[in-house]
């Protein structure tokens, strides 16, 4: 069959006479048969494109956990809004006098319906403000079980006029119709405000979209380049109402030029004027939608009030709201602004009492099969049930392979590198921080020791390395012309000399291991012959990491006995990540004995903290011991099915984390 390369509702057709072919003839064809042959052409792709509509395989979408309470007549984790499908986890539950109460999970409450989370002293009271006064606030009752914190909106919905229905693992809820009245922009201080009327208190949503493109400036010359943007873009921010707009405001807001913005200077100036704020305000579905372009440095802040109901979104430089919850007995959501000399970081942090009775934190990683993978934090926090979680170490973001410490119930999954930080702890509640070295050898029989550089590790260098069970049922060579020993029960069974890189799929004993020979090392392989027998010697440095059955690693090391003992350059961190101003993640031990474990965003109007400045926040957190752990965009803390720091479109795939588990 002839492959159309190009066609145009012209006379004129380039095809190729033949597909190995580089050459390519123009020829003159009747139009029909042109269009004849780009329709053929077409279905040819069509046919040659995976199926959208195929089913998916049950095996991996993840059933919910049946909640371990009784009277639960019906479960879920999916919520039918107005009939959007949302994430969220809910329960029905009958009491005594068979009622039946329905339980919607905190971060749903929050995300989908915009029901506002206050503070608290009872984990088992949530105070909520939603179109009500603050001061007088409704308070909902709260039970944990399977990962998630279950308020009961039972009367809640009730008063608000939902309808509520289980539908096998779908909670459908409709809300009376609402109508958004206006939308006008007030010019405030440090930001302006945008005001949405509504007839009546209705759900929304918010959240953060991509950069938006900077529009071209025009040259004098149109040989010359424009000018590289000297600021950061604006960042879209999506609000979602449930209710249907006014024609009338249905319309694009045009903005003053990007020129006009770049020459300002001081944080004051950077405020957008009201014309460039607002984008597009469009009904879809029953929803009004509106299109926000916020400045760098700039976040909304969005309040319910009544009398009359409105929303009101500030755009502010320190949108953060302050909180205080206790969300389960020994862990408490804390949000703050610290201050570093003139400048304000906004700190997202869980404070865990390990000593508590039923908590536990454990290493988790995206597939319990293998340590190749990724997949966001959200997700396999949720599939393992952790109530919280953050990410934890480095890894290689294109083969997605770690790159430094993980053990777990005294279990090498991945070993440290390059002696950089790492946290240890064990299952009562002591914890240990500092840098971490593995030295692992070979012993052969002329009892010769051979250094093993890596163990289960994405970082390759020329020398020995180790690949047991627990890196997954298969190594496949990371470097050409790699000589592996395969060892099952210290004996060596086969020398293999492998290829090039990626190629072949070597088994891994499930009672043994491989060991690899890299660069130089390969010639050390002739010493160690085929059914001769080896044994492997294993120690930490420092000898304290040996007590404790749970490691991961990340670095650079933050702080020791309340000083700061910052060393980026000898834990062979770059210089560019050593200067670089980013989003930074954290954990810590504190004086009272408690662990945090904590997310720092972009100071208020500018960029994310340095390496320096975190430590220092460390310090201000109350931390006596800190680590700091892979930031920028894998920066996720998460909190009983939602992040509590960032959008969860705005974080990146990890490859492990740090999980909070309650049990009894």
């Amino acid at each position: 069959m002839v492959r159309i390369l190009r066609c145009v509702l012209t006379r004129d057709c380039c095809f190729a006479l033949n597909k190995s072919s580089d050459r390519f003839l123009k020829v003159v064809i009747p139009s029909v048969l042109s269009t004849l042959l780009c329709l053929v052409d077409i279905y040819d792709s069509a046919k040659a494109q995976p199926s959208t509509s195929s089913a998916p395989n049950p095996k991996t979408i993840p059933q919910p956990l049946a909640p371990a309470l009784p009277g639960v007549v019906s479960y879920g984790d999916r919520v039918a809004l107005n009939g959007r499908i949302l994430p969220g986890a809910w329960l029905q539950q009958k009491s005594r006098t068979g009622k039946l109460n329905t339980h919607l999970n905190d971060g749903a409450i929050k995300q989908l319906l915009g029901v506002d989370l206050l503070n608290n002293n009872n984990p088992t009271q949530q105070p909520v403000q939603w179109f009500s006064p603050s001061t007088n606030p409704v308070v909902l009752t709260s039970v944990i079980t399977t990962g998630y914190r279950y308020l009961d909106i039972t009367n809640f919905a009730n008063t608000a006029g939902w309808k509520i229905q289980a539908n096998g693992n779908t909670l459908v809820i409709s809300t009376p119709n609402a109508q958004v009245l206006n939308i006008r922009q007030d010019r405030q201080t440090l930001g302006d405000t945008i005001i949405i009327n509504l007839n009546r208190p209705t759900p929304w949503q918010i959240s953060q979209g991509l950069p938006v493109p900077k529009s071209p400036t025009s040259t004098l010359d149109a040989d010359t380049a424009p000018p590289k943007p000297t600021s950061p873009p604006n960042r879209e921010w999506v609000v979602t109402v449930e209710g249907i707009a006014d024609p009338s405001l249905l319309a694009v807001r045009e903005g003053e030029s990007e020129r006009g913005r770049e020459e300002r200077t001081s944080l004051s100036d950077r405020v957008p004027t009201p014309d460039s704020l607002i984008q597009k305000v469009e009904v879809a579905n029953n929803q009004t939608i509106v299109r926000l372009s916020v400045p760098f440095g700039f976040a909304p802040r969005v309040n319910t009030l009544a009398n009359p109901n409105r929303l009101s979104i500030e755009i502010r430089p320190d949108a953060m709201p302050e909180r205080r919850i206790v969300w389960a007995t020994g862990l408490t959501w804390r949000q703050q602004y610290l201050s570093l000399g003139q400048d304000s970081f906004p700190v997202t942090w869980l404070e865990i009492n390990p000593r508590t009775s039923g908590i536990k934190l454990k290493p988790i990683w995206t597939n319990s099969d293998t340590m190749i993978g990724t997949a966001p934090l959200v997700q396999f926090a949720q599939q393992q049930t952790a109530v919280a979680a953050i990410n934890g170490g480095y890894f290689n973001r294109n083969n997605r392979l770690p790159l430094g410490a993980l053990r777990r119930d005294s279990l090498w999954l991945s070993g440290p590198i390059l002696n950089r930080g790492a946290i240890a702890w064990n299952d009562s509640g002591q914890f240990y921080i500092d840098r971490l070295t593995l030295q692992e050898s070979i012993i052969v029989p002329n009892k010769v020791e051979l250094p093993i550089l890596y163990l289960n590790s994405g970082y390759v260098q020329s020398g020995i390395a180790r690949y047991t069970p627990a890196w997954g049922a298969t190594y496949t060579p990371l470097t050409d012309n790699e000589v592996i020993l395969v060892v099952q029960q210290n004996k060596i069974l086969n020398q293999i000399t492998a290829g090039k890189a990626g190629e072949t799929a070597i088994p891994i004993p499930q009672d043994g291991y491989l060991l690899t020979f890299r660069g130089l090392a390969t010639a050390n392989a002739l010493q160690l012959t085929v059914n001769s027998t080896i044994q492997i010697k294993s120690s930490t440095i420092s000898t304290e990491f040996n007590r404790y059955s749970h490691i991961v690693g990340a670095g650079p090391l933050l702080l020791r006995n309340r000083q700061i003992v910052l060393d980026a350059k000898g834990e062979k961190f770059s210089d560019a990540f050593i200067a670089e101003k980013a989003v930074r993640s954290g954990i810590c031990t504190t004086a009272t004995g408690n662990l945090a474990i904590a997310a720092v965003h972009n100071r208020a109007g500018g960029a994310g903290p340095t390496l320096a400045e975190h430590a220092q926040l460390m310090q201000l957190l109350g931390c006596v011991n800190a680590l700091n752990l892979d930031g920028g965009s894998s920066t996720s803390l998460y909190l009983g099915g939602q992040l509590l720091d960032r959008s969860p479109n705005t974080a990146a795939r990890v490859h492990n984390g740090i999980g909070v588990f309650l049990g009894k």
